[in-house]
């Protein structure tokens, strides 16, 4: 007895553009040979022209309560803080701004050497930074300022274009004027462009491009940076004078000078750099071990940069022993100035690159604090706000910023409520720039090289982390060993591209050759598995169970029928090919004709040509992991229906998803008017073996 249910549903809307009513019955059968008919929902279409103009006239409109919206969601701050619970929060806001406050002043100073700028201008950074985040951020606790990655790659574009003007690069020579008012220049048409594109990114709702940057992507290209960097810190260390190596293969370069000049080496920076390393890895080792009794962390670096000046300044290492020093740090700010604008298309390409890991690492960050303290962030916003924190600095004489991974810990670590711990950590900087920066000229470049080298254990620490990431997941490891290496020897944007282009490698070739399988059935259930992966699967009489784990398309056709044949052992285009050919040659038999074009006997070729025996009647495709067919799917698809059909096999296909069905459909797969589609599409794997193994439907059960 055959039992009918029809699901229909409500229409509902999408957008495209015509009126259509697709009828589809899909088999799905029971141990009581109920037939079960279903019906898909009917889409009302509508004009995909006219809903794009409805939401234009809506967002053109101008209303006094939307001009509101509009500025409180541009300005955040204007929501949050007139909610502001000065009781609750102001404690924890003061103590973690004052920590990062005294964190940002050394790290701001020591950073200068990586974007190759004078520390001055990356004390603007950190206090310009700080004051338009707390405007403009949806993070609450998210540490903006300067960023070793980011000066890293400022500093390599100022290099290229001071090398390519023709000033010296030389440790050794003294800067000019010049030299430095073009440095700045650059590096403020660098940040203002890069800018501009973040603003423009947010303003298309381009954010997505950050989806292409995988984790296993930007721990390469930080720790590919962070061995960059420390190559660059080492002539610092040492006190050797090398020139500044430009261009691809930087790293190798650098450390063959360094080798060259190794003799040469300035004993009081060695043994100054010696005491500052063991110094500060032993404070962080120790503040690490015991941070859950210490209510803020230990302000190392700002210890380190005091003593170390105090040391300097009356023992006259410079005078005496000719150890580098920062030299003079002028006071106050600089009257600002517009970037100069013909230096913006020389360095537009490299803001690219800037623009984008800028974004990424401050939206990652922020969406993990976010998530660790329930709140929500906007990630387009977040955009606007980092567009506009390079911006505007960037007429101040600023260079472009970033979140920082190891100071928002730091701030969160310390009770951060709120951005207003980023103005008091602005406060500091201010104070340091109002008054106390001539008092760090006598501190030694060594001091800060340590400072930067130190602050890279997090990075270089991933190197350990190798053979448990390669456990887990042996294609990221090598993303992320190829990102690495070419961030390291090549350079940052390009082993940045390189790690894109080899992630999105990856994820073709693992569709194009996935994993396949002939499944078994689970004993004493209606559920099927690898043969090869389970123990106790038995096999279907007379049925084999294909399973493809990939979307089915033009790249991986080929290969989905080579392993369908292997697995199968049957290539049907051999088989009835041999099946003709002995057909033919049994006709030549009977004709009396007993040798062959090749010389053999009838009887040994006939022999040869006797057709395979096949050990199944039924082949049935597990699609539940074929995300969506393309027009050489669908076409593979019909393909071994016709072959197989040759044959008198039956090609069943279980668990499509709409997407697959309506490809099929498009594609005429189920023929016409779909007419046998209920024979030859299942709901589930058991429904077409239970089919394949009755091999006929019920008298009153077609469609």
């Amino acid at each position: 007895m055959a039992v009918f249910f029809t699901l229909q549903e409500h229409t509902h809307e999408v957008n495209t553009g015509t009126m259509e009513r697709p009828l589809e019955a899909t088999r799905m059968e029971n141990t009581t040979s109920a037939c079960v008919l279903m019906e898909r929902k009917t889409h009302v279409k509508i004009n995909r022209k006219q809903v794009m103009l409805a939401k234009l006239r809506k967002s053109c409109s101008c209303t006094p309560e939307k001009l509101k919206n509009f500025l409180m969601d541009f300005l955040p701050v204007l929501r949050w803080l007139p909610k502001y619970k000065c009781k609750e929060y102001i404690w924890g806001d003061v103590m973690s701004g004052l920590v990062i406050g005294i964190i940002l002043v050394p790290q701001a100073i020591a950073y200068s050497l990586l974007a190759g700028l004078k520390p001055i201008y990356s004390l603007y950074t950190s206090f310009f930074a700080n004051i338009i985040y707390f405007l403009m951020g949806t993070s609450r606790h998210v540490s903006v300022g300067i960023f070793s990655l980011i000066s890293l790659m400022v500093g390599q574009v100022v290099d290229r274009e001071l090398l390519l003007a023709g000033f010296d690069l030389n440790d050794d020579a003294s800067p000019a004027l010049g030299d430095k008012c073009y440095a700045i220049g650059i590096a403020t048409a660098l940040t203002f462009v890069a800018g501009v594109y973040q603003v423009l990114m947010g303003i298309f709702r381009l954010g997505f491009v950050s989806m292409y940057l995988s984790e296993a992507v930007l721990d390469g290209f930080a720790t590919g940076a962070s061995l960059t960097i420390l190559t660059a810190q080492v002539k610092y260390l040492i006190g050797i004078k090398i020139p500044r190596s430009q261009g691809h293969g930087m790293l190798v370069i650098t450390w063959i000078n360094v080798f060259r000049n190794i003799s040469e080496a300035n004993i009081c920076d060695v043994i100054t750099s010696a005491i500052c390393i063991v110094v500060l890895v032993t404070a962080k080792e120790l503040g690490d071990q015991y941070k859950h009794k210490l209510k803020f962390p230990l302000p190392t670096e700002l210890v380190v940069i005091v003593v170390a000046t105090l040391v300097s300044h009356y023992g006259k290492l410079n005078e005496v022993y000719a150890s580098s020093v920062s030299g003079a740090i002028p006071t106050g700010f600089i009257p600002p100035k517009v970037p100069p604008f013909n230096l913006m298309l020389r360095v537009a390409i490299d803001a690219l690159p800037l623009a984008i890991v800028s974004f990424v690492f401050t939206v990652s960050l922020s969406e993990m604090c976010a998530k660790k303290y329930a709140y929500s962030i906007r990630a387009n916003q977040e955009m606007f706000a980092v567009g506009f924190c390079n911006i505007i600095p960037s007429f101040f004489h600023s260079f472009a910023t970033s979140a920082a991974l190891a100071k928002t810990l730091v701030k969160t670590s310390t009770g951060c409520q709120t951005q207003v711990s980023g103005v008091i950590s602005a406060m500091v900087v201010l104070l340091v720039l109002l008054f106390l920066a001539p008092l760090f000229y006598s501190l030694q470049k060594c001091v800060l090289a340590c400072i930067i080298i130190v602050s890279l254990r997090g990075a270089l620490r991933k190197f350990r982390d190798v053979p448990a990431r390669y456990q887990v997941n042996k294609m990221d490891t090598f993303v992320w060993i190829v990102t690495t290496s070419a961030s390291a020897l090549i350079s940052t944007e390009i082993g940045l591209l390189v790690g894109i282009v080899f992630s999105l490698l990856c994820i073709i070739v693992r569709t194009q050759r996935p994993r396949t399988a002939l499944l078994g059935q689970i004993q004493d259930t209606n559920f099927y598995e690898d043969d090869l992966e389970y123990e106790n699967l038995s096999s279907v009489p007379k049925v084999k169970i294909f399973r493809f784990e990939a979307p089915l398309y033009y790249a991986n056709k080929n290969y989905f029928l080579k392993s369908l044949y292997r697995l199968t052992n049957l290539d049907p285009n051999l088989e009835v090919a041999r099946r003709k050919k002995y057909k033919k040659e049994k006709r030549h038999l009977k004709k009396g004709d007993h040798t062959t074009a090749n010389g053999l006997g009838i009887g040994e070729t006939a022999l040869q040509l006797v057709p395979k025996q096949t050990d199944f009647q039924a082949l049935v495709v597990d699609c539940s992991s074929i995300l969506f067919l393309d027009t050489s799917g669908v076409n593979t698809l019909k393909e071994i229906l016709k072959d197989y059909k040759d044959l008198n096999i039956s090609v069943l296909l279980a668990c499509c998803n709409p997407s697959v069905i309506d490809s099929l459909k498009r594609g005429g797969y189920f023929g016409k008017d779909f007419g046998s589609m209920q024979e030859m599409l299942f709901y589930s794997i058991h429904n077409a073996v239970q089919f394949a193994k009755d091999q006929k439907l019920p008298a009153d059960c077609s469609v």
